[in-house]
Parts: structure tokens; sequence; C-alpha cells
């Protein structure tokens, strides 16, 4: 996907609970099966996909398959986890597909007895997947309705802005708002100090860490959608990858008459 079109999918995109009573298409799951595969590959997590995720919920309604989020028990890998997991979501939400992150209205029991889950491996959450309903059903309106009261502006993320950041950065902090967090809370705290952006958040071993892996990715998006390559390092710090331009001397040559 484009830079453009992962942007689409953030605006798209609502968690949805309630599905049509279709599975997912045989070649739909194979991709996004794919997709679980490369992450598993380039990272320490252990997403799996789940075929038929329904006995593992009540609320929820319809036929819907899932990726049970797991890993090893660490802040990094849980960041990841929202990082990679959500970059799957809104390939998913682009192609119209209806997702909602999950880390509580689930039974755990279940997920586990599906997964086989090893002792060393923890998991964090599940997403679900599948065909939503053209319409809200009763339960979502009124989640959406208690989680929505009051939305966190990007300035109120802000712990210490020492000046006014680019409008490069407040475009992407603008989709930092629109990240999924449970139940809103939006949790990240983000320092500008020095032209330095950096952030964190406080019980960083709780599903904090995932919203933190979302956040990060839909600020990296939006920064690259206005012509910033860049990303976080290991202190969280975020750092411009600085294009490098190659000069060629030309060196100047007397010509002799011969």
């Amino acid at each position: 996907m484009t830079t453009q079109e992962y942007i689409k999918a953030i605006e798209m995109r609502h968690s949805r609970r309630a599905y049509k009573n279709k599975p997912l298409d045989e070649g739909i799951k194979n991709v996004i099966k794919e997709m679980v595969e490369a992450v598993n590959e380039s990272s320490d997590l252990d997403l799996i996909f789940i075929d038929d995720a329904t006995p593992a919920f009540r609320i929820f309604q319809g036929k819907f398959s899932m990726i049970a989020v797991c890993g090893p028990d660490s802040q990094k890998a849980m960041e990841e986890a929202g990082y990679y997991g959500e970059g799957i979501v809104l390939q998913c939400v682009y192609h119209g597909l209806g997702t909602c992150w999950v880390s509580g209205t689930f039974n755990e029991n279940k997920v586990y007895e599906m997964t086989k889950l090893p002792r060393n491996k923890r998991l964090y959450c599940v997403i679900t997947i599948g065909y939503p309903k053209e319409r809200r059903n009763a339960v979502e309106k009124t989640m959406y309705n208690a989680t929505h009261k009051k939305c966190k502006s990007y300035q109120d993320m802000f712990e210490v802005c020492d000046k006014k950041i680019s409008d490069e950065y407040a475009y992407a902090m603008k989709l930092v708002e629109m990240a999924p967090s449970a139940v809103n809370r939006r949790p990240v705290h983000f320092r500008y100090e020095n032209s330095v952006l950096s952030a964190y958040v406080d019980e960083p071993y709780s599903d904090r860490s995932i919203d933190f892996g979302i956040a990060k990715l839909h600020f990296v998006l939006g920064c690259k959608a206005k012509g910033i390559n860049g990303h976080w390092n290991e202190n969280n710090i975020f750092e411009e990858t600085k294009t490098q331009k190659i000069k060629f001397e030309i060196e100047e040559k007397d010509e002799k008459e011969e």
C-alpha cells in the first residue's frame, strides 16, 4: 500500500463489533496469514491467525476471524505489537474489512486453547477481522458514545513543548489523535524539547504500550505523507532520516593546443 492509502485507511477506520454472518473468503484469509507471517519473521512477535473467533466473544455479533497478538513479556515487544498490528489493521480496513483491537472483552481461556500458546509467551490482545454490517448496532453505538465523550487533542498529549512544532509534525499528530486506543484514553505523553520529539507511556508493561506502538505508526505515516522519513529509536525518540546528496566533483582540465 502507498502512504496515501494508509492515510485513507486511518480516516476510514472505526472499531467494529457487528459483522455479517459470513466468514472471510479463503483468498482474504490467505493474504492475512501472509501478513502475519511477515510480521513474525521481522520481529520477536508471535501473531496467530484464528479462522473462527466467535467462541471467544459474547458481545460481538456475526462471523469473524481474529489475530491473537502474542509475544515475549517485554515493553519493546508490546510496542512492536501495536506498530505492526496496526499496519495489518489499516490494510484490512482499506480493502473493506471491519476490525477491532480488543484487550479485555473476550474469553482469554478459550483464546489460549485456540492458540496453544507456550508458557514463555504472553497474549497481549486480539484483533477481530470480518465483513462489517452496514450500520452500527446498539452495542457499538453505546460503546462509542461511552468512550468518545471527550477526545484528547494532540495539544493535550504534550507534556512539554518548548516551541511551536512544524506543520508536518502537527499533521502527523492529528493522525495520532485518530489512533485506536483502549477506552479512547490516548495514554501517550509527548515531549518536544530543543527540536527533539520523544514520547513515553505510564505503566509500560500494560496494554498502554500497545497503544504507544499504534500511535508511533500513525505519526510515522503522517510525517511520510508530508515528505519526512523517520523512525522511532530504541529510546523512543523520533529521528528523521536525512537523505544524502552525493556531489560529483568535476575536474576542470586545461585544454592544450597541439
